[in-house]
């Protein structure tokens, strides 16, 4: 027997199978990468050399509203890391910078206070000047012209007249936008909810381009990096951690270039080729991305990558927030029928999107490939209702997906962290290092 400890919650949860049915373990190779720092040391380091940019200390200079974008309590984003590295940084270069850090929740709700603790330390959630974006309209919001997909560019007030805009984040494979990180700080993190529907349209949700690692091409992307330019992003320190959530690599500098260095480390040590199976598992590395089912579509896409058509796709997310979307949830209660489900969404035109149209979307087109067997906390009842088989455990989910599929053998393919990797067409997959 094989025994795989997945990420689940704050823990992890247990997975024995037959080596026979193992027909492959899709994971990146950041489990093997060893950086030659300590996290600390990586962020100072890449502040030190950044990417086509002076300094963040010397672009502080003469400039007194500072503005920090920051991840919100959904992103393991090291901010105990970042944020103290970028504010002494800042203040090197004006001590007398009046700096707000600006809680990019995109359309997410606002972290609590706890929340805000744990990610910043109680030094800096205590002392510094801590504002938390909501992105329904208001007088906080600013227009700053048209997209290049045609949708209005809102954004707020905060970071557009900022003396000095700048951000710090996480580069992943991200399932839409290519990658996160970089540009997403400000489109969707600091935009209004009319912008993020305009650029999470169904159209650009459709493109074959908008999927895992992807950028060139992207629709997506291409309104995000125009966002980020037109706010004025001046530069970002962004990380890339691995699965114990520590930081093996950061980057800094211009928006883009600095990001475009992360995404390149990435492709070197993330993309795997899909391995077919009936069966595939697969994770959001648990805690904080595991928290509701909304999220844990992210790691459903990677299964989605390498599953057979008509397969089964085991997902285990603890989801103790339950649904994490009301709109997204009672989409899929309110309507049996997936197919006529995608149908509506296509032909919804951008300006008429739905708050969480986009991951509905995905969502179906998942549904539509596989059947989903659901390993978590939530109630079952919810689970049924968004047209998953809900499971205790990942034993009884592996005697559902086997009778599911008629047959006690079938082959397995395990992912166990769907939000890691970037599941690619074989001929598209990571050379060898």
């Amino acid at each position: 027997m094989k025994r795989f400890d997945l990420p689940y919650g704050r823990g992890t949860i247990s997975l024995s199978l037959p080596e026979s049915r193992v027909k492959a373990v899709l994971e990146s190779h950041l489990h093997i990468y060893h950086p030659d720092q300590g996290e600390e040391e990586l962020v100072r380091r890449a502040l030190e050399h950044p990417e086509g940019s002076p300094r963040l200390s010397r672009l502080a200079e003469g400039k007194h509203n500072v503005v920090i974008i920051a991840s919100d309590h959904t992103r393991p984003v090291p901010s105990r890391y970042i944020i103290p590295a970028m504010l002494r940084e800042i203040r090197e270069g004006n001590p007398e910078a009046d700096i707000t850090i600006l809680i990019a929740t995109g359309c997410h709700r606002a972290p609590t206070r706890e929340e805000l603790i744990q990610k910043f330390g109680e030094e800096i959630a205590e002392r510094e000047k801590i504002v938390i974006h909501s992105c329904e309209d208001s007088e906080d919001f600013v227009s700053l012209g048209t997209l290049p997909s045609g949708g209005e560019l809102i954004l707020n007030r905060m970071a557009v007249e900022a003396d000095l805009l700048c951000a710090e984040g996480f580069i992943e494979p991200h399932f839409f936008a290519g990658f996160s990180g970089g540009r997403k700080s400000v489109l969707p993190g600091v935009a209004a909810r009319k912008t993020v529907l305009a650029n999470h349209c169904s159209a650009f949700i459709d493109s074959p381009y908008a999927r895992t690692g992807i950028i060139e091409g992207n629709p997506i992307h291409r309104d995000m990096i125009y966002a980020a330019k037109k706010a004025g992003m001046a530069f970002i320190v962004n990380v890339v951690i691995n699965q114990k959530k520590e930081i093996i690599h950061a980057v800094a500098g211009d928006c883009d270039l600095a990001h475009q260095k992360g995404v390149g480390f990435l492709n070197d040590w993330c993309r795997t080729p899909a391995v077919p199976a009936d069966i595939v598992v697969s994770t959001n590395g648990g805690y904080p991305l595991d928290q509701n089912i909304y999220q844990a579509v992210k790691g459903m896409t990677a299964a989605e990558a390498t599953v057979n058509e008509g397969g089964v796709i085991i997902m285990a997310a603890k989801s103790e927030d339950g649904h994490g979307g009301q709109v997204f949830y009672e989409t899929f209660r309110d309507e049996p029928d997936v197919d006529r489900m995608m149908e509506r969404f296509l032909a919804t035109p951008a300006e008429e999107t739905i708050p969480d149209q986009w991951q509905s979307q995905i969502f179906a087109r998942v549904l539509k490939r596989a059947r989903v067997v659901y390993v978590s906390s939530a109630p079952q009842e919810m689970v049924r209702d968004l047209h998953m088989i809900p499971a205790g455990s990942m034993e009884e989910a592996l005697e559902i997906a086997d009778r599911l599929l008629g047959k006690p053998d079938g082959s397995v393919t395990v992912i166990p962290d769907g939000v890691s990797v970037m599941v690619t067409a074989p001929e598209e997959g990571k050379t060898e290092l």
